[in-house]
């Protein structure tokens, strides 16, 4: 659903140039410059002093945050730092405590998202409200005073004048169902262009997105930008940021800890704003660097397995793969096409239908937690609060896979002894906590440091790393990224399931892409450039099998500039 027949500017004319890469359709004059925002003219938005409390904890601390027309401008900061909070103000979803709300100069009371469409504002979340057994013209006018009867007709003409006045290539006619993640977006977009939208809000909207629809977003947005839309572009992805936006506000624990036109931003200097204090090798979009090793033998092997998802219905559909000693296998996939229920599979959490699960020759494959747990199996879980009992000490979480160790013939518990190894551990690891704090006490960055000190403390053979760093700023990343790549050195076999790009590209020798239960191919990061390499792994998560991605050429057109993502 490219734009058509419609000017999509070039990238913004402040980026750097090694992010410069100017998109044109027919028609359109590549030479001409995108005007950036005039901030001296009145504002779209200013929010001033914003404060919103949830019982004790501050999710908004006197916020200050202004967009001006035709600008991007984006909201950064690690999960928690009360981004969607802020948004979801500015929406109507809710109320703020204290502070000024003001759309073009007029201050205003928003108290649901009625009153903030009435104002021009509109709203698109990660999680889509789409109906996915009715068309694209259903969907727009859903709920919106159509009476008992549509006009079909008169809709859909309607909903493709939109369409094409803001350059969306889309058929009305459409079932939302058949359509790909990225096109569904773009419903929920034109949903908001079709109702006056003037100020658009994206929360975090290239997570469930392949490269290739990012890149297709980001044109949409300068188009959008070109006539004279605003967009708030909730992210904490550095590289995004900097790609297509024109200002960034950066949000810590609540409070603003700096505003900056993107044209003076860096990595760096964002990763500073963003956690306090230097990230080493963020600038160069590198926090960790592999040593060369060569793989050993099989330790993890997959075969043909068939798993099925909570509703019965087919998640994993005849999976291979083999992950070998001293190996990092990243998992690339959007989110919902199996991964789930592969890391659960390969934990003894849910029971496969078909196939076969060996580690080290040990077949597994009806295997419980525990009995993976003692074939050499360690398990970072997707959700950290799932990872730990929260009403446990840290003493206590750490000695839940390791009480055999400490527990003699006749069943007593050598104390002494544990206590002297949590203390070690929590030295080790960095863990700021006590023995005796509770777990659900701790920070995410915390309970992901004692999750790994329970897990790769007992040096297994094969990890599973599910989402491993979600939600932790870039510091702990680090941390973890050093972590993975220390048992590998060891000789672990590592599964990395991430919906991160970035992540598996530094971390991986191989990735493997996961799409509707079924592996698309493999590929090497090293095997070729990494626009390359993207490219073919964005289209293997679009569904396309390994051997049409290897021979296809993107053209001028679609190939984005990926280094600077």
């Amino acid at each position: 659903m490219l734009p058509e027949g419609r000017a999509v500017p070039a990238a913004f004319p402040h980026a750097h140039p090694t992010r410069d890469n100017p998109m044109t359709n027919p028609g359109t004059d590549p030479t001409l410059p995108v005007a950036s925002p005039d901030h001296s003219s009145q504002m779209a938005v200013e929010m001033q002093g914003i404060v919103k409390r949830f019982g004790d904890v501050v999710a908004n601390d006197h916020v200050d945050f202004h967009v001006a027309q035709g600008e991007v401008h984006a909201l950064l900061g690690e999960n928690g730092a009360g981004k969607t909070t802020l948004m979801k103000i500015l929406y109507g979803l809710y109320q703020p405590d204290a502070g000024t709300i003001r759309i073009r100069g007029e201050v205003v009371h928003l108290h649901s998202p009625a009153d903030a469409i009435a104002h021009g504002i509109g709203m698109v979340t990660q999680h889509f409200s789409l109906v996915p057994t009715l068309s694209v013209t259903e969907n727009i006018v859903l709920g919106r005073g159509q009476g008992l009867l549509l006009d079909h007709r008169a809709a859909q003409e309607a909903v493709q004048a939109t369409a094409e006045r803001y350059g969306f290539r889309i058929d009305p006619r459409a079932t939302v169902r058949e359509l790909s993640v990225g096109e569904q977006q773009r419903v929920e977009i034109l949903k908001a262009l079709h109702h006056n939208c003037r100020i658009l809000i994206l929360d975090e909207p290239t997570a469930v997105l392949t490269p290739q629809e990012s890149e297709t977003l980001f044109q949409a947005l300068r188009g959008l930008c070109q006539q004279g839309l605003s967009v708030v572009f909730i992210s904490h992805k550095l590289g995004e940021v900097l790609a297509i936006s024109h200002r960034i506000t950066v949000l810590r624990h609540g409070r603003v800890t700096g505003e900056v036109e993107t044209a003076k931003a860096t990595r760096a200097s964002l990763a500073r704003m963003m956690v306090g204090r230097d990230v080493a090798g963020v600038d160069e979009g590198i926090l960790v660097r592999r040593e060369g090793t060569e793989p050993g033998r099989p330790i993890w092997e997959i075969q043909g397995l068939h798993v099925e998802d909570q509703r019965g219905l087919p998640a994993l559909q005849g999976v291979d793969l083999t992950v070998r000693a001293g190996e990092i296998l990243g998992l690339a996939g959007v989110a919902g096409n199996g991964q789930t229920e592969l890391a659960e599979a390969l934990s003894g959490l849910r029971p496969p239908t078909r196939g076969r699960i060996r580690v080290d020759g040990q077949d597994v494959t009806r295997a419980d937690p525990v009995h993976m747990t003692r074939a050499g199996v360690g398990r970072i879980p997707e959700d950290r609060l799932k990872g730990v009992v929260a009403n446990l000490s840290v003493a206590e979480n750490i000695a839940l896979e390791s009480l055999d160790e400490f527990t003699d013939r006749l069943g007593q518990l050598d104390r002494p002894r544990l206590a002297a190894y949590v203390a070690e551990l929590i030295q080790r690891y960095q863990i700021k906590a006590t023995p005796r704090s509770r777990a659900g006490s701790l920070s995410g960055g915390n309970m992901q440091k004692l999750i790994l000190a329970r897990v790769l403390s007992r040096n297994p053979k094969a990890i599973l790393a599910a989402q491993p760093t979600r939600g932790l700023d870039v510091g702990a990343i680090q941390y973890v990224h050093e972590q993975l790549l220390a048992q590998r050195k060891r000789g672990a076999a590592i599964l990395l399931i991430s919906e991160d790009l970035d992540e598996i590209l530094a971390l991986a020798d191989r990735v493997a892409v996961l799409y509707e239960g079924r592996i698309m191919g493999q590929v090497r990061p090293d095997e070729a450039g990494r626009d390359e390499i993207v490219h073919r792994i964005g289209l293997m998560m679009a569904g396309t099998p390994e051997t049409e991605a290897r021979s296809h050429t993107p053209t001028p057109q679609e190939k984005p500039d990926y280094a600077a993502t």
